[in-house]
């Protein structure tokens, strides 16, 4: 019987209330190629009886390669969907799952780990909180799982479980699994995770996954899902400064005009001041409007449309801000460069570079230096080829606004945009402006009738 089955019906409104009030884990898997990452899920999702009736019927008619024997079910196939995901046994696209128990709700994204497929990767953790990092007990630390590991640590993920998989295949050897947890403590200290949390599995038999197991008494800590279920993740903080990029400009008719988005930090009241990030240009919020009707407050993650007390220039690709903590405006700026095409990334050709909402032609003007994931040490390079970092100073044909990516994960991110192919071909995390940018806040323009004649002749 499921959690959900065994609610009483007449305390079905008060389950739905405190669903609703449950905090929210967002986590990935990843690792190496066929260290378990979906046989995981899958476990953990079939185990916790988290799984439709209909969906176990599916798989036992579509089968799988992977499956042992023609009885066994493949777990990995809750996941992996794709005709050819089934076919070759991998990954290949991020494959989401929400979930929930009594005490917390989880979205999961299923990453591949093939190095082609690296990109997909990244998109994955883009958003999570705690990435689950895979390593087969046969194998140990492959250069896939250093990649990995360094990407999530790049993209500000600051918990980790490192889950030490197939461990019935060295015979729940303790040693196996000590001298793992110890090669990967030594390799990832200089990555600045806050929390990493050893936990030795069996994916395929469910050993400490959703309980303890008997054939690991030398293990004494929480089984995998009982640990997600309470670890403390570092708190959605509500003082940081409003920032509310405009996706769309709505006016339905001559009486109403509103700027509709999502707020990606901060709050925002009725009455507060705002200031135009590119220009400027300070108002206030007359109102706030949603779906359901107007509010007097909203916070991060909620899409409303603010409607201003003045009209101002504000159109798709702008911000609005707090007055007192405005972000960056600036046509230059350095950014650590993840590059997923095949074509190297070459200094000095066009691209196109899309934020949140902004859209501009860019380029890479110097590329300072590649990052070796093995070792950290910043080499020289000409060029980023397929799934290398590096440190690249770039310039766009017009400002945009933006924060530090450390500062702000959804203001500070950007991809990059083939101009023939439309393909994406990188993601970037800024790091700071360059002070030679044409920056709003550094240059204040004092033009006048003097000046602009002198400037004339």
């Amino acid at each position: 019987m499921s959690y959900v089955e065994s609610i009483p019906p007449h305390d079905i409104e008060a389950h739905l209330a405190e669903h609703d009030n449950k905090s929210i884990l967002r986590f990935i898997t990843c690792g190496s190629v066929d260290d378990g990452k979906s046989t995981l899920i899958g476990r953990l999702l079939y185990d916790a009886k988290l799984v439709f009736e209909d969906q176990l019927a599916n798989l036992g008619r579509v089968g799988s390669p992977g499956a042992a024997n023609g009885k066994e079910i493949d777990l990995a196939l809750l996941l992996d969907g794709l005709e050819a995901e089934r076919e070759q046994g991998i990954t290949i696209d991020v494959a989401y799952r929400y979930f929930a128990t009594s005490k917390r709700k989880f979205i999961v994204a299923d990453t591949p780990g093939h190095e082609e497929y690296t990109r997909n990767m990244v998109t994955g953790a883009s958003t999570a909180d705690l990435a689950i990092i895979l390593i087969d007990s046969r194998q140990g630390i492959l250069q896939q799982t250093r990649r990995h590991s360094y990407i999530a640590s790049l993209l500000g993920i600051r918990h980790v479980v490192l889950a030490v998989n197939k461990i019935d295949l060295v015979d729940f050897q303790q040693q196996v699994y000590e001298e793992i947890v110890a090669d990967y403590m030594a390799f990832a200290k200089e990555l600045g995770f806050a929390t990493i949390r050893p936990i030795p599995i069996s994916a395929r038999d469910g050993d400490n996954v959703i309980s303890a197991s008997a054939n690991t008494p030398w293990y004494r800590g929480a089984a995998l899902l009982e640990y997600l279920e309470t670890v403390e993740l570092d708190p959605t903080d509500q003082a940081k400064p409003f920032r509310f990029p405009v996706q769309m400009v709505m006016r339905p008719n001559a009486d109403f005009r509103g700027y509709a988005g999502q707020i990606s930090c901060g709050r925002i009241s009725v009455g507060d001041a705002v200031v135009v990030a590119k220009t400027g240009q300070r108002t206030s919020v007359k109102a706030i409007v949603t779906y359901d009707g107007e509010l007097a407050t909203a916070g991060e993650g909620e899409a409303v449309t603010l409607v201003l007390s003045d009209e101002v220039d504000a159109s798709r690709g702008n911000m609005l801000v707090a007055p007192g903590a405005r972000p960056f405006v600036a046509d230059q700026f350095q950014a650590h460069v993840i590059w997923f095409d095949a074509n190297p990334m070459m200094p000095g050709r066009s691209y196109i570079l899309r934020t949140e909402t902004d859209s501009v032609s860019a380029t890479v003007t110097t590329l300072k230096h590649q990052v070796n994931i093995n070792s950290f040490i910043r080499e020289a390079a000409k060029s980023l080829q397929m799934n290398e970092v590096g440190v690249c100073n770039i310039s766009t044909q017009a400002p945009i606004a933006f924060d530090a990516y450390k500062d702000n994960r959804a203001t500070g991110n950007f991809i990059i945009v083939d101009r023939v192919t439309n393909a994406t071909v990188g993601a970037g995390l800024i790091d700071f402006p360059l002070r030679r940018a044409d920056n709003v806040h550094w240059h204040a323009l004092e033009v006048n009738k003097s000046a602009r004649s002198a400037m004339k002749n």
